[in-house]
């Protein structure tokens, strides 16, 4: 094997005609549409499955935020022979662009510069349309988040309504769901010798819609789950088919799930397989050259984040309900070698422009590297949806031992300073073994650690599916004691989260008061937003527990979301009225002035008097100078799809 610094440079995969014609193509089999910006990484879905693509000898060529207002830029490189390939990009692009408060957000991490506007909302849709439009009879699938957590009938929080599957409004004719490397490369190969893209249908991670003509599955592998009707209409039908379908997600033991829509019907085939250790080595040592297109002029932030980190598996058992990577990646932990991790960072270290700290090596946790069921008889039988909630398995192998050896001889790279640990630590195993913790402190924490005990409140974190909040303490006296024997002087980072179903004020408060005893202000805190498909969004549309039925309390309103944000930060002066409507509100007077779990003053700071001023001067002007929106008169391109083009305020925003 040549060293990594002998290898030769790769080309970046095609985006415009002209690098098209640099190559000699006169035509591409695959056109990958995505709403984010091109970056050569493997952290990039476009990059990876771009990249398998062309590793299976296919001609391939990206189409990043196109302008959706017309088919041309769909145009752009001729009629694809086999397919286009759609996604959203690497965030569901509601998320994208809205807060919790339903705001825009002011930036886009996918975009360069994190310009905003460069994308639709619900971006697979018109992504779709504009390919059939633009070559009609070519076939289309859609992937990514965006499309997987939206395969079925779904509950929207940006419309407070249920949704039918992203497929009727699509037009897609297939819906990959999950990673998927093997999966778009299984199609082309398909289309490649001469199959339809209904062929493609007994194919696993699929979902399809069948023609109204069409028979509907069904036998002892089939579950079909309530109708689309009736899950708008119903709550209790809504929290069946959340029930059933999520019964249904482990590769070894799935169903095929049919949901009704009207005279049709939409068919999701079982999760593919989890990839091997030597797959996995195989679509990460893909040709990248990690970099973003040299077309981009501004940086881009989500590549300045991530450019100097490795991914060392992907998965998770965790089976949070509020989080969205089991649902996509799936509650098998696949690991790639240590040999191959060892080859990215020489590969890392042979790049001239790198600095000698590797900014993370993990993945959508820090700690499950080749962490798996022990008993492979029971996990093809197997339905439960977290291997550690309420209680770690038995059955789940812990040992840390893999990982550590990898930390280990990670740091030993030559060009390699410091490797850094900053994706989230799952506290419940970390404290079982003393050797990781030990090994954690001393060599790979720059000074603070993330991690994610969510909440105080057993009720919540037993709606979240999270350890019980000990979990975090033992961890944080063992981090300390830790830090004690290494000389060092480091600090957790916990994150929590606000307005979770189950959390009321009175859970809040639980939490405020836990962080003014122990000393924490955390400077940045997650407003829950209820993801399609979670099951913590069940709770969120319904108000009930979509495995029990017991009611479940759900802050829905604005002001209460903002109430429950402020006693996260109670700390903040800006923040003193609203934590005190809260105390009021809920009854605890007694946390209001100079006694000891006080979380405010008895009387407002200047800040606090100045913040709410200028909030209330802002509004006014707002309300009272807004510019006059479309159906006051504004121009308006008849051909833009909900998003900012055509808004009140898109001139200001684009100005800046």
């Amino acid at each position: 094997m040549a060293s990594p610094s002998s290898r030769p440079i790769p080309r970046f995969l095609p985006t415009t005609r002209a690098e098209l014609d640099a190559r000699g193509w006169d035509a591409v089999d695959v056109v990958f549409v995505s709403g984010d910006a091109y970056i050569d990484h493997s952290s990039f879905a476009a990059a990876i499955l771009g990249r398998a693509l062309e590793a299976a000898g296919f001609r391939v060529a990206l189409l990043c935020q196109p302008d959706w207002r017309s088919a041309e830029p769909w145009r752009r490189f001729g009629r694809p022979r086999l397919f286009f390939a759609v996604s959203a990009g690497n965030m569901d692009s509601m998320i994208n662009h809205y807060t919790a408060n339903r705001k825009v957000r002011n930036d886009d991490a996918y975009s360069p510069g994190g310009k905003i506007g460069l994308r639709p909302d619900r971006a697979t849709i018109p992504y779709c349309q504009r390919a059939r439009e633009a070559y009609p009879g070519v076939p289309v699938v859609a992937g990514g988040v965006e499309a997987s957590l939206r395969r079925m009938a779904h509950y929207d929080f940006w419309s407070d309504t249920v949704r039918p599957s992203i497929l009727m409004d699509s037009k897609a004719d297939l819906v990959a769901y999950g990673m998927g490397e093997e999966t778009i490369v299984e199609i082309a190969e398909r289309l490649r010798g001469g199959r339809s893209i209904k062929d493609c249908r007994d194919m696993r991670g699929l979902a399809y819609a069948l023609g109204a003509s069409e028979p509907v599955p069904s036998g002892p592998d089939v579950v079909e789950v309530p109708c689309f009707e009736a899950v708008k209409s119903d709550k209790d039908a809504f929290l069946k088919a959340a029930r059933l379908f999520h019964r249904e997600t482990s590769p070894f033991n799935a169903k095929t799930v049919v949901q009704r829509h009207g005279a049709r019907a939409v068919v999701a085939t079982p999760p593919r397989l989890p990839l091997s250790r030597e797959k996995m080595d195989y679509y990460y040592g893909l040709p990248f050259t990690r970099r973003p297109h040299p077309s981009y002029r501004e940086p881009i932030p989500a590549w300045e984040m991530i450019k100097d980190s490795v991914t060392i598996m992907r998965g998770c058992f965790g089976g949070c309900t509020f989080c969205s990577i089991t649902a996509h990646q799936g509650r098998t932990i696949q690991s790639r070698s240590k040999e191959s991790v060892l080859d990215e960072l020489k590969a890392m270290a042979a790049d001239p422009d790198f600095k000698g700290t590797v900014s993370d090596l993990g993945g959508p946790t820090a700690n499950m590297y080749e962490m798996r069921c022990t008993k492979p008889e029971i996990e093809k039988i197997c339905k439960r949806l977290s291997c550690v909630s309420p209680t770690i398995c038995k059955c789940l192998g812990t040992d840390h031992g893999p990982l550590v050896a990898l930390m280990r001889e990670a740091r030993e790279v030559p060009g390699i300073g410091k490797v850094l640990v900053a994706s989230g630590i799952r506290m419940d195993l970390a404290r079982l073994s003393p050797e990781y913790m030990s090994e954690l402190t001393r060599h790979h924490v720059g000074g603070r650690l993330k991690v994610a005990p969510e909440h105080v409140s057993p009720v919540v974190l037993a709606k979240m599916k999270k350890p019980a909040h000990g979990t975090f303490e033992d961890f944080a006296e063992k981090f300390r004691k830790e830090n004690e024997r290494a000389g060092k002087k480091q600090f957790l980072v916990p994150y929590f989260i606000a307005s979770h179903p189950g959390s009321g004020l009175k859970e809040m408060i639980e939490l405020a008061v836990f962080l003014k005893r122990n000393g924490y202000k955390p400077d940045q805190v997650q407003d829950f937003i209820p993801s399609p498909h979670d099951l913590a969004a069940a709770m969120y549309w319904t108000g009930r527990d979509p495995e029990t039925g017991e009611p479940v309390a759900v802050a829905r309103g604005l002001r209460d979301r903002r109430l429950q944000r402020a006693l996260l930060q109670f700390f903040k002066p800006e923040n003193w009225f609203e934590v005190r409507e809260a105390l009021l509100k809920a009854g605890r007077k007694d946390l209001i002035g100079g006694a000891c779990d006080a979380l405010i003053p008895a009387d407002p700071p200047r800040e606090a008097v100045l913040a709410r001023r200028a909030r209330a001067q802002k509004d006014f002007h707002e309300h009272v100078h807004a510019e006059p929106g479309p159906r006051a008169g504004r121009p308006r391109d008849p051909r833009s799809r909900g998003y900012r083009p055509g808004r009140s305020g898109w001139t200001r925003r684009e100005k800046t």
